[in-house]
């Protein structure tokens, strides 16, 4: 009887994910951004490293990076007393290259601003992405929530035409003429010949699956399509194939833990969803091509924790990977709790190799690292949520949770690239 319950909520749901699963044009499977051109950077291997602002008072989570019109970069994480909580709100960091530096600006979304643009109760803030259009116009995709958890999310959209300094006022998404929930997103955003957007985003409500959706330059959804199904494949990241387009998906589900991949047309069909080599402890990846055709990923390459995070290179569309790079790494054994005695020193190690680390705060870092990295007497080192993309000079930008306490942000050219790719057996 529990299940004809739910009967009619699930004919309606399944009825309105109908409507807008259809194709959208055809010439929406055509994607701008992809940069095949060798980058104008050194020609000298480069690789920097740099702990982005925080006063320690906030938990800092899932950030996105991308290059603004006048060459700057820029980051956006979501900010709060915890995940979840209705403190959190969506900030961004600008990093000016005459200066050398990062520098907070305004709150770029908050629950109650998001509440009176969009008309709605907004219980708390997720996920943010952002993204710059060929047309130099910076999109902010940003989740929130007005009832229950993530599984009664939606996902809002803000553009700037300046650069950052100001921007639209919030609309919701509608992806479905119903209930428009359980939609979360993680993926870079790939831009169509014709101005569109298509967004890779998951649902987590009776499933967790990944989709498409085809936004316009307005930012209505003109479609959607299903990338998977079932209850095990989250947070696709899209990569433009010479035909199609592969999706490279978190997998959630029982060992062996793999990336999962599917292949097919961004307004579908799909591929049923297939397990590679490369491991994967339900955590998010990221990945791009590069400009020779081959694919970098940045990824806990392990089938348990987030104590290492690598850099990958495959250069058969992700059949294989070789790790050409080893970003982050506490790795204590199977476990992966470190003794506190043992963990505190570490940690303050790897802070005080941090150029722009100012050690007058090691103890209030401390006492916000213990309580958020430690269970009793042990602890556990976390960097997760990477974030990849390629600016116009061709340096890669990679950013990431550091520690449950910073993002982290990592700029290396071309050449450095082929340094790791030269050191490998």
């Amino acid at each position: 009887m529990t299940a004809f319950k739910y009967l009619p909520l699930l004919l309606l749901l399944a009825y309105g994910a109908l409507i807008l699963s259809q194709p959208s044009s055809q010439h929406a499977d055509t994607p701008l951004g992809i940069n095949l051109a060798a980058g104008t950077g050194n020609l000298l291997p480069q690789f920097q490293s740099q702990l982005i602002g925080n006063d320690f008072s906030d938990f800092v989570h899932a950030p996105s990076i991308a290059e603004t019109q006048d060459g700057n970069m820029l980051m956006v994480c979501f900010s709060g007393s915890r995940e979840g909580a209705g403190d959190v709100e969506i900030i961004g960091y600008q990093f000016e290259a005459a200066a050398g530096d990062w520098h907070s600006l305004p709150s770029l979304a908050q629950r109650d601003q998001t509440a009176r643009d969009t008309g709605r109760h907004i219980r708390k803030l997720g996920n943010p992405v952002v993204a710059r259009a060929p047309d130099g116009r910076l999109w902010l995709f940003y989740v929130s929530v007005s009832v229950g958890g993530w599984a009664g999310s939606a996902i809002n959209a803000r553009w700037s035409d300046n650069g950052g300094h100001s921007w639209s006022p919030a609309s919701r998404l509608i992806n479905t003429p119903f209930f428009n929930i359980s939609t979360l997103v993680k993926g870079t955003p790939l831009f169509m010949s014709d101005g569109t957007v298509m967004l890779p985003v998951y649902q987590e409500f009776l499933g967790k699956f990944s989709e498409v959706i085809h936004i316009s330059t307005t930012g209505e959804v003109q479609g959607k399509g299903r990338i998977s199904a079932g209850r095990h494949s989250l947070q696709p990241v899209l990569l433009p194939l010479d035909t199609g387009t592969a999706a490279l998906m978190r997998y959630a589900g029982d060992p062996p833990r793999r990336v999962l991949r599917a292949d097919g047309q961004l307004s579908g069909p799909w591929s049923t969803p297939e397990k590679l080599q490369l491991p994967n402890p339900n955590a998010a990846i990221t990945a791009l091509r590069r400009p020779a055709g081959d694919w970098l990923a940045v990824a806990n390459n392990l089938e348990k924790g987030r104590y290492e995070l690598s850099l990958l290179r495959s250069n058969d569309e992700g059949r294989s990977w070789q790790e050409i790079a080893t970003l982050e790494s506490h790795d204590w054994g199977e476990e992966m709790w470190v003794p506190r005695d043992k963990f505190i020193p570490q940690l303050k190690s790897d802070a005080q190799r941090e150029a722009n680390w100012d050690m007058q705060n090691w103890e209030q870092f401390q006492a916000l690292a213990e309580k958020r990295l430690c269970d009793g007497e042990r602890c556990k080192f976390m960097y997760d949520y990477p974030y990849m993309v390629q600016a116009s000079d061709g340096d890669y930008h990679v950013v990431y949770t550091w520690n449950k306490s910073h993002i982290k942000h990592l700029a290396f050219n071309e050449a450095w690239v082929d340094q790791q790719l030269g050191a490998q057996p």
